[in-house]
Formats: structure tokens, C-alpha cells, sequence
């Protein structure tokens, strides 16, 4: 491909460091099973640092603020007529990002999307589910609700709640895609 064997060595530690591949000297490089044992923590982490935005969030969201949570709403309800887990998948993100940039506070998305690694990966396997994608939209438009009422409390409650939902959704996903996981760490 062109590309020398420096830059590629580099980003194969960092994908290393970040547990999601697993080398082996002489034998080569194999993507890791999913944690099961880190899942619980870092949503956890996340579902409290996305609380505490999503209150903030609420406080000093302008109205064309928003308008642009709505807009990515909808792209998320196109992409789920569509049955395009991707782009459902890039508005989710965006979602989540832009709350916390009404905030004030990117950075904490910044921290989150290093603690999420594994949990993405393990919210990919539940996007198959039938009526998951539909779900996730109507925990959003929960959300959503609480922050065009102003009603930080009801905002945050209803972030938790949508985030919570990965904690109880562990034990099925693991039992419907074994292989995905390692089997040697069960969650806490």
C-alpha cells in the first residue's frame, strides 16, 4: 500500500494499548475478544459524565441548539427506515457529542470516547436486534423532551436511563455472540 512499516507499527500499539488487538510475537496479530469484566465500568463512567452534561446541557441549550439535536434525531429515524446500522450509528454519536458541546464541556466527550472503546463494539452486536434501533430513538426523544422543558433533573434521569440500558443488555448479547467475548472475565 505504500505506507512504511513505521506508521503502521505505531498505530498497531496504540490499537494494543487500547485492548483491541492482542500480539503475538512470531505468530501474529488477532483482533480481542470484547472484556466482559469492563463493560459494567465504563458504562458506568460514561452514563455519569453524560448525566451531568445532559443537566448542563439542558440549562443552556438555545433554541437553534436545539434544532440541531432534532435534525440529528431525524437523521437517526431515516437511518433506521433505511436499516443502515452506520449512519444510525453516526447520529448516535453526534447526538451524544452535541450535547456535550451545549454544555460547554467537549472535552468530556473527548474523555468518554476513550472510555467507551470496548462498549462501542459491544453496542454494535445490539444494533441487530429487532426494534433496538427504534428503542434507542425513543430514549433520545425522552431526552429530548426533559431538555425542551428546561427540566434539567427529568434530562439527566432520562440520559441514565437510555445509558442503563446497556448495562441490563450484557448478559443476552454475550449469550447470542459468545465468540465476540472473552469467556475467561465476567462482569462485576
Amino acid at each position: 500500500y505504500g505506507v512504511s512499516r513505521t506508521p503502521v507499527r505505531e498505530a498497531i500499539l496504540r490499537l494494543a494499548d487500547e485492548g483491541l488487538v492482542e500480539i503475538f510475537p512470531q505468530s501474529g496479530i488477532f483482533v480481542s475478544h470484547i472484556p466482559l469484566a469492563a463493560l459494567p465500568e465504563a458504562i458506568i463512567v460514561r452514563r455519569s459524565l453524560e448525566e451531568t452534561t445532559t443537566r448542563m446541557a439542558t440549562e443552556r441549550a438555545s433554541t437553534s441548539q436545539i434544532l440541531g439535536l432534532h435534525a440529528i434525531l431525524e437523521r437517526q429515524r431515516e437511518a433506521d427506515k433505511a436499516g443502515e446500522r452506520e449512519a444510525f450509528h453516526q447520529a448516535d454519536e453526534a447526538f451524544h457529542a452535541a450535547i456535550a458541546e451545549i454544555a460547554g464541556h467537549p472535552g468530556i466527550w473527548k474523555l468518554i470516547l476513550q472510555v467507551k472503546v470496548h462498549v462501542d463494539r459491544f453496542r454494535w452486536l445490539t444494533l441487530p436486534q429487532r426494534g433496538r434501533m427504534t428503542e434507542v430513538i425513543a430514549e433520545h426523544e425522552a431526552v429530548m423532551a426533559a431538555i425542551e422543558a428546561r427540566d434539567p433533573a427529568s434530562a439527566g434521569a432520562a440520559m441514565a436511563r437510555h445509558l442503563e440500558r446497556l448495562l441490563a443488555d450484557i448478559s443476552a448479547t454475550q449469550h447470542n455472540n459468545p465468540e465476540f467475548f472473552d469467556a475467561q472475565s465476567q462482569p462485576a
